[in-house]
């Protein structure tokens, strides 16, 4: 005779996203995302304009991060990029998460600077998880759950004809 007792661990376990606390709070998180990449490029290019300098002279000074001489290359021969790249992508990720328009586009983008930002930083003195993998979560977040769909454009966006006829147009949106 065996024994079976009830493990909750065991039991299918369910998240279903169609309740309204589920959308709504996916909703939030994607615009309280959006508005730390916008604050964050808006405020450089009030500052600075599109001339970011501080970019590639941190990362010239980047020396003895996991990237090697990487950063230090960048910052060396791709200033040009940088200065002007990191206040205009910064600040339209921001608006584009904020109003849920190409979002799965925009958190690709965000999750591409946070990479940049955790691996370049580097200093790891709380741990692998720090606020910079927290964003890269962040972002993560944004994509795999299609966090534009909720209360944002991309809902309007995919019902487009263009987006009908071309479905694979979905993946950029979300």
């Amino acid at each position: 005779m065996s024994y079976q007792s009830s493990n909750p661990l065991v039991d299918e376990v369910e998240f279903a996203l169609d309740g309204p606390w589920a959308a709504y709070w996916i909703a939030f998180l994607r615009v309280a995302t959006g508005w730390w990449f916008f604050h964050a490029g808006i405020t450089k290019v009030i500052e600075n304009g599109f001339a970011f300098t501080s970019g590639p002279g941190y990362m010239r000074g980047m020396t003895d991060t996991a990237l090697g001489g990487i950063p230090v290359w960048m910052g060396n021969n791709l200033a040009w990029l940088i200065e002007p790249g990191v206040p205009l992508f910064e600040t339209l990720i921001g608006l584009a998460l904020i109003a849920g328009a190409f979002t799965r586009f925009a958190a690709f983008g965000g999750v591409i600077f946070m990479v940049l930002f955790w691996v370049g930083n580097a200093g790891f003195g709380h741990g692998l998880v720090n606020s910079d993998f927290m964003g890269l979560l962040l972002f993560m977040t944004m994509i795999v759950l299609s966090a534009g769909r909720y209360y944002g454009l991309d809902a309007l966006i995919e019902k487009l004809d263009v987006v009908e006829q071309h479905p694979k147009l979905r993946y950029l949106l979300g």
